[in-house]
This record gives C-alpha cells, structure tokens and sequence, in this order.
C-alpha cells in the first residue's frame, strides 16, 4: 500500500492542475445537486418492529383517519391575569383560534379544548390537539407559518398563546461553533509549523472536503429521510478529520523536505509513509461508523454511514488534493526562517523537544505517572455510574423557543404528564370496540402512575379503539416508562383484546431501550475490531490489548463527565445547559463508535514511530523515547485541533448539538492527552521488549500491511545508493 501511495503522491504533485480541476468539479456538482435535488429534515425516531411501531401499523391500516404518524401541534391558550379561558371575550378567541386551525393547510382533525376537558380546573390554562395528515418532515415552511400566524392573531386578542408538538420541527440552528474551531484550528497550525502557508493547505482542504460531504448529504434529503442532527454530525466530525489528516502529511513532508529531499520526491514519500497511516486510521473510523447500522436503528445507522462518508472523502482528499496543493506551495511551507535555517545549515534543529523531556521523565518514573493517569479518570469516571438515557422531547428545547414555553404552561396547568400522553390501541373483534375500551380503560385507570384515561375514538367497524391515557409523571420520568411496560403487561388479560401503547412518548421509550441494549454488543463488536486491527498493524498482542484498555478508559471518562454535566448539573450555566435530565440515548453509542476511532487514530500517529525506532535497532526504552518526541507535537496540535472544532458546538443552541460538542470534546482530551500522551509511554516502558511480541506462528499468518512505510523507505534508499556503487571508475588520463 505504501507504494501504491508513494506513486499516487507524486502524481498528484505532478499533474497538480489536474487534480485540483477535478475536484473543483466534483464540488461544483455536489453544490448544484444540493441545490436542486434537497428536501427537508426529519427528527423522528423510530424502530421498525418495536412494540409503538406495530401499534402505529395497525392503527394506518384499521384507523388511517386518525394519521398516527402524522405530525402534532399542542396550541396551548393561558388566559391574561386575573381573568378565565371560560369568560365570554378569551373563549371567543380562543374558539377563533381552533377554527382557523381546522382551515390550516394539512390539518386531519382539531380537538376543541371546552368541549374535550382540556381546560385545567382553574380555568386560566387548555389546550387545542392538532393532528396533521403527513409526518413532520414532510411539512412546509407554508405550513408551519400558517400555524404561527394563528397563534399570533391569538395573542393580539389578549390571550398568551404557545404552540408544543412536532409540527414546527425545524433543522438545528447554525451556531458560531464552526467558525470558532476552525479559528482555533489555524491559530494551532500557524504556531506548529510557523508558516502561513504550511496553516492554510490543511484549513483549505478540510473547508472542500466538507462542501463536498455536507452536499452529498443534503442532496440525500431529496431522497431519503434524514435526522436533522445528521449533517452536523458529520460536518463536526468531517472539519476535525480532514484538519489533522491533512496535518500529519504536511508534517511528514517538512521533515523530508528538512532532510534534503527535492518537493517532489518529499510529497511521494509524505504520502506513502503519513497517508498509510492516515488511510488505517481513517478507515478505522469509517468502520466505526458503519457499525452503527448493525444496532437496527434506521436513523442511528443514517448519522453513522453520513459520518463515515465525510471521514472517507476527507482521506481521498488528503491523499490526492493535498499533494497537488503542496505541488503550488513546494519549499513555502516551510517558511521564510525555516528554509533560511536549512539553507545555512540543513542539520539545524535538532534541540530536544518538549516531547523529549515529557518522554524522558515518564519513562523515569513510569509506574507513578501510569498509577496517577488511571486514578485521575477513574474518578471522572464515577459518574456515569448514575447514567439514565432518555430522549429529547419538548422540556429539553431552549427557554425562549414557542415549544419549551408550551411544556411549561401545560405543566403548570395541568401537571407534567399531560406532556407526555400514552396513546393506546385497543384490537377487537368486528363490533366490540367499545365494550372492550371500557373494560380496557377500568384496568388502566387502577395502575399506579396514571393521572386519567379514556376512550378517545371507535374506529367505523367497531374493531379498533383509541385510548389516551395521562400519566403522573413526565416525559421522561422512570414513572412513565413503568407505565408504558405495566399497561403493555395488560396484553392478553382481556379476552379478545390485543393491547398496544405507541405516542410520542413510548416512542421514544421504545428507542431508549432499543439502544441501552444494544450498548454492550456493539461496544464488544468495536473492541474486537480494535485488537484485531491494532494486532494486523503492530504485529503485537500486548500493544492492542494496552490500547483497548486505554479507550475503554476514555471512554468510562467521558461517560462520567457527561453525566456529571448533563444530568447532574455540575458547571450547567457555565456550558449553557438549561435543563438536566437523562442523557441522549444514541449519544453513548456514537461516542463509542467516534472515539474508538480517534483513539486508533492517535496511537497508530504516535506507535508507529515508536516501532519505526525499534526495528532500526535502538533499545526499547531508547525507542519509546526517540518515537514520542517526534510524534508528541503533531499529535498534540491535533488534539488541540479537534477539541477546538467539537468544543466549538457546545455554543449551538440545539441541545443534541450541544451535549455531543461536549461529549466529543472531552473525550479527545482524555484519549489524547491523557491515555496516549501518559499511560501509553508509561506502559510502553514497562513492557519494554515485550510490547511488540508475536508468536511466530501468528506472524507467519499475518499479512504485512506496513503501515509505517518501511519497506517502501528500504526500496527508495537503496535505489538511491545503487547508482553510486554501480559507476565505473574512470580510467586515469
């Protein structure tokens, strides 16, 4: 592979208008085919043959006019102070409002809240209960501005009037996060390689790469249904990749360009020594990601597969757009002092790092400094001891939006579970709907956790009914969930009745569940992966055993912070976090997959030129030593970069975006900073020669895929060498 790359690089070096003429093309396509072909977003979560899917199911097929999965829209109505809905000015506006809602463009049906009971006792708060004929996603801006308009000619009347449900669904605003990692992102590369030029190649690639991998996935939309969240996942994971694959390849192609080599043959051997590396690493990533689609969660596996295109457009690009930028740039990247330094003397800058002295004292007292890495995120890590996974809903929403005011009018006037309605469906035989409701509603109404429950509707042929049933508690309350289950137990207590729970919120409940238990599987699917791929790389069993180990610490870590954060409060307002509650159930699978990925990253980064030393022969202690000084610094503006880049979301006004900025960020911090910058020289050193062991056996099996690219170097240094041992001498005159 490192050959093959070696090849590609200088080709692309060559032939570098070429290669920039065509990815401009590529980007002109994907930018009009995002353009044209675009559709909207959608923040359903559902999960094909989960227990409120097959409710959903029969009621399409027995009950299609009640659209069970159409959109919703909660108008809620708070009469002005000191005054009642019931009076006769406020329920005169309160009347207009439902029947221009009953006109508004895709409306099915319109509860009217005098004649439902949906007035608390006090007379001061009610709701209207909207129900669309299409999903969320499938809405127009005309829509939802039809349904705000007649919530602001509401309020003209007096009245305070908010609007809750999924109807006013929109994709997740923009934030200044972007703008502010790539910021830091520059800052760190003009300070790691002191040259402008050096700085933009890396910011300029990633800026293409991610054009042409957000465009892909917004001409998707066109096609298929996408998460809103979808797409800024993969635009913060896509800016960190592209900046730091980029990195380590002009990294690598200063170093040949110090040591001599003309820009070419730099760019040749850049590629096919750093870009093996990039390529592993990438592809680590990519499989990561793609993993996520074997949980069985359609818009789990959608974040996933997009994360992952971007991840493989940003290594295309750093191989082939990266080479050919460093074809226009040649010795500039080395700036003006640099090249002046090599000039005069091309042995120049061989000070001792930082990354030396770091190396140097850890390796000295490696036991102490492995003892004091593991306690440190071992205590971060308790925590998530007390981690509780949940799904957004409309009290996670920001203060000032229309949706969270909603959720808390509705609390305060009727209590918390009228947030979070169950909808139950009730499957008779042909005629005994109702009888059967009735006797359905009698035993839920004696569960414990339930604030009422009625029949709500009897489908024509009698053999279908619908239930709502409020709950105690909200939403997101444990309380709810026991509900949920309890009234799914009363399934096959009444003879003749099939019993089903769907709604918004077992929805959600269902799909918490669905990824809670598919945690432990794919977290031991991405292990196995990770010791099988660190084995094949380092041809070690210690070294993937010790980097497994290492990211499961990162991970437990990050755990820890997040729910100390998220769901205990700690340092709330300094972050912006505005509600605590349980965590985001997709967030610990995709932290999972994401961080496994840019663990792989750094260890390959850093170990490969620790082994790189030791199969030149310096000693094992030497070597650790030799490998992390010079792999310690890129690795390090690396971090840096990418905790720039995901810290920046936590700006984001989105809470999703919010809690994975956060998420992502600290978990690069521990992995890198702490587990691949401590624990890893530590155990390195007390491993010693141990750490690249193999039974012979093992080793015969496995290919060489040489990553570091030391069989490409031993063939470029010696055809280097041969011409001058083969020349004749020339005979004397």
């Amino acid at each position: 592979m490192a050959s093959f790359l070696y090849r590609l690089g200088r080709f692309a070096f060559r032939r570098r208008w070429l290669v920039v003429g065509l990815w401009l093309a590529v980007l002109a396509a994907v930018v009009t085919g995002a353009a044209t072909l675009s559709g909207s977003t959608s923040d359903g979560f559902r999960i094909p043959g989960a227990p409120s899917q097959e409710a959903i199911d029969l009621l399409q097929e027995r009950f299609p006019q009640v659209s069970a999965d159409g959109a919703t829209a909660r108008m809620v109505f708070a009469a002005p102070d000191g005054q009642q809905l019931t009076s006769a000015a406020t329920k005169a506006a309160v009347e207009q409002a439902v029947a221009e809602l009953r006109q508004a463009p895709q409306v099915a049906a319109v509860s009217d809240p005098f004649r439902s009971g949906a007035v608390n006792q006090a007379g001061t708060v009610g709701f209207a209960q909207a129900t669309y004929r299409v999903p969320a996603q499938e809405l127009t801006d005309g829509d939802r501005d039809a349904l705000t308009a007649i919530a602001g000619r509401a309020r003209e009347q007096g009245l305070s009037v908010e609007i809750g449900g999924d109807a006013l669904q929109a994709p997740p605003e923009r934030g200044l996060g972007e703008a502010i990692g790539v910021a830091v992102a520059a800052v760190v590369l003009m300070i790691t390689f002191g040259s402008l030029v050096a700085a933009g190649l890396p910011l300029l690639t990633a800026l293409l790469g991610i054009g042409i991998g957000i465009g892909v996935i917004t001409a998707a939309t066109g096609f298929i249904d996408l998460s809103s969240t979808t797409p800024v996942l993969a635009l913060m994971l896509g800016l960190a990749v592209s900046i730091d694959y980029a990195l380590f390849i002009v990294s690598r192609y200063r170093y040949e360009l110090g040591n001599g080599r003309d820009p070419q043959e730099a760019a040749g051997r850049a590629v096919g020594t750093a870009g093996s590396a990039v390529v592993f690493a990438g592809l680590t990533v990519v499989v990561a990601l793609a993993a996520l689609s074997v949980v069985g969660v359609p818009f789990l596996t959608q974040m996933g597969l997009a994360a992952a295109l971007t991840v493989a457009i940003a290594v295309v690009i750093a191989l082939t757009l990266l080479p050919a930028t460093l074809g226009f740039a040649g010795r500039r990247v080395l700036g003006k002092h640099a090249r002046a330094r090599h000039t005069r003397d091309p042995e120049a800058g061989s000070t001792t790092t930082f990354g030396i002295r770091w190396a140097r004292a850890i390796a000295r007292r490696p036991v102490t400094a492995l003892l004091v890495a593991v306690v440190a995120l071992g205590v971060v890590a308790i925590p998530a001891l007390d981690l509780r996974l949940g799904m957004p809903d409309d009290g996670t929403a920001a203060p000032d939006t229309t949706q969270r005011k909603a959720y808390d009018l509705l609390a305060s006037g009727f209590g918390a579970g009228f947030n979070g309605p169950l909808t139950v469906v009730v499957d008779t035989p042909a005629g005994a709907a109702k009888t059967t409701a009735d006797q359905v509603v009698q035993k839920i109404t004696g569960l414990p956790g339930v604030a009422a429950a009625a029949t709500a509707a009897v489908n024509p042929v009698g053999n279908t009914a619908l239930l709502t049933v409020i709950p105690t508690g909200g939403p997101g309350d444990p309380a709810t969930e026991d509900l949920v289950h309890a009234v799914r137990d009363l399934d096959g207590t009444i003879a003749g009745a099939g019993i089903g729970v769907t709604g918004l919120t077992a929805i959600n409940i269902d799909v918490s569940t669905k990824l809670a238990d598919s945690l432990i599987p794919y977290l031991a699917v991405v292990l196995g992966l990770a010791f099988l791929l660190l084995m094949l790389v380092f041809r070690s069993l210690l070294v993937p055993i010790k980097a497994t180990l290492g990211f499961l610490l990162s991970v437990a870590a990050t755990f820890g912070a997040v729910v100390a954060v998220f769901q205990w409060g700690w340092a709330a307002d300094l972050l912006g976090v505005v509600r605590t509650g349980p965590i985001l159930s997709f967030l610990p699978i995709i932290l999972i997959g994401i961080v496994f990925g840019l663990a792989m990253d750094y260890q390959v980064f850093l170990v490969t030129r620790m082994r790189e030393e030791y199969v030149h022969g310096v000693a094992p202690r030497e070597a650790v030593i030799a490998g992390f000084g010079d792999g310690a610094r890129v690795v390090t503006a690396a971090a840096i970069i990418m905790i720039s880049v995901f810290a920046g979301f936590i700006l984001a006004p989105d809470p999703i975006i919010k809690s994975i900025g956060f998420a992502l960020s600290v978990a690069v911090l521990f992995d890198a900073l702490v587990v691949r910058m401590t624990i890893v020289p530590a155990v390195m050193t007390l491993l010693g020669k141990a750490a690249w062991w193999l039974p012979r056996w093992l080793n015969r099996l496995l290919p060489n895929v040489d990553v570091e690219g030391e069989e490409l170097r031993h063939r470029l240094d010696d055809v280097a060498v041969e011409p001058a041992v083969s020349l004749p001498e020339r005979a004397p005159a």
